[in-house]
């Protein structure tokens, strides 16, 4: 991919080349998710940033705003599923192989080089089950789902996104022997399997399920001639926001934990919008997706010159993925050693409380340590790229 006129084009037609509005929204959603990651292993902060006891604003809404992330990724996964399958000629039965593969891949991933990446431990002390394992496991789910009709998809997909939050009095402890199929599916929990083995599921699958799946389904729109594309984008956007706010505001369902009024304004409107995203709550991706659906509207659009570099990122978003996470961890590896020695190779205190009391920065500092490693990402993904293009036959490039 190239761009001659320095400008970004609109989405182009699916059938030949890479539609831009989606490479720049996973490219915006994965800068977002590093600076969230940087704050993970960087923050002096002690406390949830949504805890609205302690947090100020500007750390609530770094910590929201990457809420974006997740949500949109595992969508725009299902979308690139849907187009890959039209680009390619092949069966339902050769995508199905190709996303056990592919998924099985991702959670292998998931599971070995990223857990090394937040956890330099190879005795696997602890080890969370994160976004690729429920990308993966999800991929493995849909290889089924692709021999059904697109609109029992979509509406698999929205029943499993709107319904499961009937499930939320449901507990691993009720269910005994089989509460760890549970928390797979639905309830984030920690187990020891095996004694000092920890193993923390935090991404259930049942929702995610249903995003990924109503993505695939969602791919459908990008065969639309443009103008309808945009207005049904538009629409979406808007009435997701809109289903959001109504049922927030009932404070019925939707959500486990019921907005309220707090001692100002500022921290109840805060409050409203602070959704349980551990599993993803009904209302917590309609405001995440809606609000997606708006910025593939604009990005459809507006020829936006200034968000060129994040189009790259967007089209290597696995490499970067696993790359930053290494780059981050590192980071904060070096930024420790001239106060803590060797022992911060180890970094025990990482995303922990173990961290010292005087361990970590302030989140002006956090965001300044951020866009460094945003600008050392670039040239990095730069080169992967282009080794990717002049590399177009390989297979094993196809998993990375």
């Amino acid at each position: 991919m190239s761009f001659v006129s320095g400008e970004i084009p609109s989405a182009e037609q699916p059938g030949t080349k890479r539609i831009i509005s989606i490479d720049l929204l996973r490219g915006l959603v994965m800068v977002l998710m590093a600076l969230d990651h940087t704050r993970d292993f960087l923050s002096n902060v002690r406390f949830s940033p949504t805890d609205l006891t302690k947090t100020t604003v500007p750390l609530f809404l770094t910590r929201w705003i990457t809420h974006l992330c997740a949500p949109t990724f595992i969508f725009l996964a299902g979308v690139a599923v849907y187009l890959y399958f039209k680009r390619r000629p092949q069966s339902k039965l050769q995508l199905s192989q190709y996303l056990i593969i592919r998924g099985l891949w991702l959670v292998f991933l998931e599971l070995t080089v990223v857990h090394m990446g937040w956890i330099f431990d190879p005795t696997y002390s602890f080890t969370p089950a994160g976004v690729l394992w429920a990308i993966g496991w999800s991929m493995v789910v849909l290889a089924a789902l692709v021999r059904m009709p697109i609109p029992l998809i979509a509406a698999l997909g929205i029943l499993l996104i709107g319904g499961h939050n009937l499930f939320d009095n449901i507990h691993v402890e009720q269910l005994g022997r089989w509460g760890w199929l549970w928390a797979v599916l639905h309830e984030p929990k920690i187990f020891t399997p095996f004694p000092h083995k920890i193993f923390a599921i935090t991404y259930p699958l049942i929702p995610w399920i249903g995003v990924m799946a109503t993505g695939y389904a969602f791919g459908t729109v990008f065969y639309l001639e443009k103008a309808s594309r945009l207005r049904l984008l538009r629409s979406l956007g808007l009435g997701l926001i809109a289903g959001f706010v109504v049922l927030r505001a009932l404070n019925l369902y939707g959500d486990p934990h019921p907005w309220k009024v707090q001692t100002n304004l500022t921290h109840t409107i805060l409050s409203f919008i602070n959704c349980n995203k551990y599993p993803p709550s009904l209302l917590y991706l309609l405001i995440t997706l809606g609000i997606a659906m708006l910025l593939l509207y604009v990005f459809e659009k507006q020829r936006l010159r200034i968000l060129k570099p994040l189009v790259l990122f967007g089209q290597v978003p696995l490499f970067f993925y696993i790359i930053h996470i290494w780059l981050v961890h590192f980071t904060a590896i070096l930024l420790a050693l001239p106060k803590y020695g060797l022992k911060a190779i180890i970094m025990p205190f990482v995303m922990s409380s173990l961290r010292p009391a005087n361990y970590g920065y302030d989140l002006p500092t956090i965001y300044k340590i951020w866009i460094f490693i945003i600008i050392l990402l670039y040239p990095i993904c730069s080169w992967y790229m282009n080794y990717k293009t002049k590399h177009r036959t390989s297979k094993w490039l196809k998993f990375l």
